[in-house]
């Protein structure tokens, strides 16, 4: 292969395009069909779950491992498994003795449940046969078994929850792993007697708690529902409206979509991957500092009407803030100055290109900030600020910067703290949280921008891309959280399940109709959410609905759910890459609202 630097720079572009395709796909939409993933739900029988195992609950408690024992299609159940909670898989397929059991027990040891995968081909002799009872002595243990059915009469022994079907194929496996985690749900039965203990008829009920995956056609969509999106997605990256692209749609409580294009940067060699984790702006409004008021609420700590001066001490000897209600601030009406240009405050020596006490604040690799700068310099300018529009819907950073303080006073956490523990890690959400490169590899993360052209004059790849944000130390109510497309799914899934989401629930249900309604005289908004425009509705194509609500983010992040259609929308872009389109200019393709068009079109068509 001729090296990359030795491409000319026509060859490059042609490569760049030959990327937007080079994308990773869920496994339903990859190779699944409709029928394939009907008669593998209808088909699959779980067995021995008395109490209730499945589907699993708190996954924040579990440290999962996936044991293969000659599983077919084992790569697909752990690619579904994993969108669930984090798994391990280990390969066991040669393990015939009672020492190489024992051997892989010792591996198992850091692992409190463990996924057996078995199948008609696996060798189940007195040896496995003395792992399963050790295992199931020790932890928590499920099996899962594919073929014949016959096979069952040689595990008559076994306590733990087996999850069988007859079929070997990738749709079963993925059904398999959706109900353990209960992405769906199991109704099937034994058509048959297998041994003294599986007999006719026998197979538990188990429900569906969390978000499935198949593909378009199991919610009436046409199975080429793909293809007008991935027409959009290449015209847009064509035209540099953003190197990198990750949509996901869900609809009716599954993924039916979800799909990765292009690559990190234009021209670059790294494409673009479903787990890829973005800079999500000002989604963070709606994704942290919301919901964490939403909780609040619900416990009866503070009220709607509470005064934000109540909690933040420092606001209370000034006029224009010390009054101002906390439902104001969710509904940017009051009055506070829209954005402060904090980078330009800087005066030489406050930043270094070396950590130390004197320079703890990170804002970019090589580069920080002095100690005690949010202190000094960014509150006592934030106080001082006037907006001058009470009353008026005038969209303003400074309301979220404000509930952040709230939020940290009622509840003794830092915001990072509190919602990763509150939500994100009880729902499953994996990737999800505040300064990400304190947590994962920075390949994993979209760069935002190849030349920071604010303030750091760097590429910025794990840090957020808001001067603001970045300078207070990465954790703000307006910016700063990175996530990818399926957490984000399961966030809002959760939103669209009225607070309930895995088995838990984490609002209220009015709540949840509370915030995101329109809750506003002089603008549709709710409380933190963003809610059908004037013009939108002037527009009348019937589309969104009058209960749809969502949010954007400056980086090219887009979040949108709308009851009345069951539908769940996640479009993630690096739009502002490479320099806040300064080098490429305005994009001429609004990637995010033509997908969500072409995907409401797509649902009323078959509704028709």
């Amino acid at each position: 292969m001729v090296p990359l630097f030795f491409l000319t720079s026509i060859m490059r572009k042609i490569l760049s395009l030959l990327l937007i395709f080079a994308s990773s796909i869920t496994f339903g939409q990859e190779s699944g069909t409709s029928a394939g993933m009907n008669v593998a739900e209808h088909s699959t029988v779980v067995l021995n779950n008395i109490y209730g195992t499945i589907p699993l609950k708190n996954l924040s408690d579990l440290k999962i491992a996936s044991l293969d024992l000659r599983f077919p299609n084992s790569a697909a159940f752990d690619s579904i498994a994993r969108k669930y909670w984090a798994v391990v898989d280990f390969r066991g397929d040669t393990i015939k003795t009672s020492e190489g059991f024992n051997f892989m027990h010792m591996k198992l040891k850091l692992y409190n449940t463990v996924i057996l995968k078995l199948s008609d081909q696996s060798t189940i002799n007195s040896a496995l046969n003395h792992f399963i009872s050790d295992l199931e002595s020790q932890t928590r243990l499920i099996i899962v078994l594919s073929g014949n059915g016959n096979t069952l009469a040689k595990l008559d022994k076994v306590k733990s929850p087996v999850v069988w079907m007859k079929l070997k194929t990738p749709e079963a496996a993925s059904v398999a792993a959706q109900v353990i985690f209960g992405g769906v749900a199991s109704k099937a039965k034994l058509d048959n007697n297998y041994g003294t203990t599986f007999r006719k008829g026998s197979g538990f009920n188990t429900d569906k708690i969390r978000l499935g995956y198949s593909v378009p056609s199991e919610v009436s969509l046409s199975p080429n529902f793909g293809s007008g999106i991935d027409a959009i997605v290449k015209e847009g990256i064509a035209a540099h409206s953003a190197p990198s692209a990750v949509i996901l749609v869900a609809k009716d409580g599954k993924v039916i979509f979800n799909k990765a294009y292009g690559s990190h940067r234009y021209d670059g060699p790294v494409p673009t991957k479903l787990d890829d984790i973005y800079d999500m702006a000002s989604v963070t409004k709606v994704t942290a500092t919301t919901p964490s008021i939403m909780r609040l609420y619900d416990q009866k700590m503070i009220g709607l009407d509470s005064l934000i001066s109540k909690y933040v001490a420092t606001t209370r000897n000034i006029p224009d803030k010390s009054d101002i209600k906390i439902k104001e601030a969710l509904l940017h009406e009051a009055g506070y100055f829209p954005y402060i240009k904090f980078f330009e405050l800087l005066k030489p020596g406050e930043m270094s290109k070396d950590s130390s006490a004197a320079y703890p604040v990170k804002v970019a690799d090589g580069y920080f900030l002095r100690a005690n700068y949010f202190e000094d310099v960014m509150w006592p300018v934030t106080l001082k600020s006037h907006g001058g529009t009470r009353g008026k819907f005038v969209y303003s950073d400074i309301s979220m910067y404000m509930l952040k303080e709230v939020v940290e006073q009622v509840t003794h956490r830092r915001l990072n703290e509190y919602v990763m523990n509150e939500f994100y890690l009880p729902l499953g959400m994996q990737a999800t949280g505040f300064l990400p490169r304190n947590r994962f590899d920075r390949s994993r993360i979209v760069p935002t921008t190849e030349n920071d052209n604010w303030f750091r004059d760097m590429l910025v790849q794990g840090y957020v891309n808001d001067p603001g944000a970045a300078m207070a130390g990465g954790v703000e109510g307006h910016a700063g959280l990175f996530s990818n497309a399926n957490d984000l799914a399961i966030y809002y899934q959760m939103l669209l399940n009225k607070g309930t989401y895995g088995g838990e629930k984490f609002f209220n249900p009015a709540t949840v109709d509370l915030f995101t309604s329109r809750q506003s005289r002089v603008s549709p908004r709710g409380y933190g959410f963003a809610r059908l425009t004037e013009a939108e509705e002037k527009a009348n194509k019937g589309y969104p609905s009058q209960l749809a609500y969502g949010h954007s983010g400056y980086t090219g992040t887009y979040v949108w759910v709308d009851p009345k259609y069951n539908l769940v929308y996640i479009c993630l872009t690096n739009r502002v890459y490479p320099d806040d389109n300064k080098t490429y200019g305005v994009s001429k393709v609004n990637l995010r609202a033509r997908v969500l068009d072409y995907v409401y079109e797509e649902i009323i068509k078959a509704q028709n």
